[in-house]
């Protein structure tokens, strides 16, 4: 068998981070460029290849780096979860450039479509790549937009934290990117309209600097004329704070340790740690 390259410590970690993140990416915006310009598929499929994208994305990314692939999550982690603070920017940026890279391989592939479908490149396929206030025809703004990626980020890391806690009830069977994987096709399906479910810094503008870079010149802008593209990175990153501290408040400060006795119609102590309590005894 052929030895494995030790990487060092951060240098692999970013490597997962950029791959997992590409993984999501190429997903995720390959669903939207399929739909929006190829016709096929519809607003379901766009919420389901996402959610696969993620459930992809951090079975390759999370034995190494723990599969953040979110710039929102790995600050509130830092936040309320001791992820140290000097491996965040680092993290930040392989996760754009994995965003980024990913879309550049979509609008490659997809060129051809992409022109046929809008061949000067404007707004009406922009929404392949990154995402725009009411999808781009729906008049909302861009104050709603922002709350709207707050609520949405806040969801998703609330409940990242509930899956992964260990004193909590998590997923068995390394289910647990499955879950998570979930959770985005739900944000997708319940808070999609407003501001097209960014809920990541990376996501948005990694794609929409490769979009500008290839010929979208109001990549930036939105239907308005607007500077949008930094709603989607400051919105996410508060929202994924609000979410995680939420979750510290409400329930993760009163679960109970791994040796405490459980009351009756509470969910049971999952089986390993019953093996492990009954050793003890």
């Amino acid at each position: 068998m052929a030895e494995r390259l030790k990487i060092p410590g951060l240098l692999g970690e970013l490597a997962a981070e950029f791959a997992g993140t590409m993984i999501l990416i190429l997903f995720g915006v390959g669903v939207v460029a399929q739909v929006v310009a190829g016709g096929f598929g519809d607003h379901d499929s766009i919420a389901w290849a996402w959610g696969l994208g993620v459930v992809f994305g951090v079975y390759v990314a999370a034995r190494i780096s723990g599969a953040h692939l979110n710039p929102a999550v790995t600050v509130a982690l830092a936040v309320f979860k001791g992820f140290e603070w000097r491996k965040v920017l680092p993290y930040a940026l392989a996760q754009f450039l994995g965003a980024f890279a990913a879309a550049l391989i979509v609008r490659w592939i997809y060129s051809d479509v992409l022109h046929a479908a809008d061949p000067r490149l404007t707004i009406k396929t922009q929404g392949v790549f990154s995402t725009l206030p009411g999808n781009g025809v729906l008049p909302v703004s861009h104050s709603t937009a922002f709350f709207d990626q707050i609520v949405g980020t806040a969801i998703l890391l609330f409940l990242i934290l509930a899956i992964t806690d260990t004193l909590n009830t998590p997923p068995q069977a390394n289910l647990a990117p499955f879950i998570i994987g979930l959770v985005v096709v739900g944000i997708g399906m319940a808070w999609g309209t407003n501001a097209g479910y960014a809920i990541n810094p990376a996501r948005d503008f990694g794609p929409r600097l490769a979009s500008f870079l290839t010929g979208y010149g109001g990549a930036f802008r939105d239907q308005t004329g607007y500077l949008y593209f930094w709603i989607p990175i400051v919105a996410p990153v508060i929202g994924g704070v609000v979410g995680a501290g939420l979750y510290q408040v409400l329930i993760g400060r009163f679960l109970p340790s791994a040796d405490e006795p459980q009351e009756p119609g509470r969910i049971p102590t999952p089986p390993g740690e019953e093996k492990l309590e009954a050793n003890r005894g």
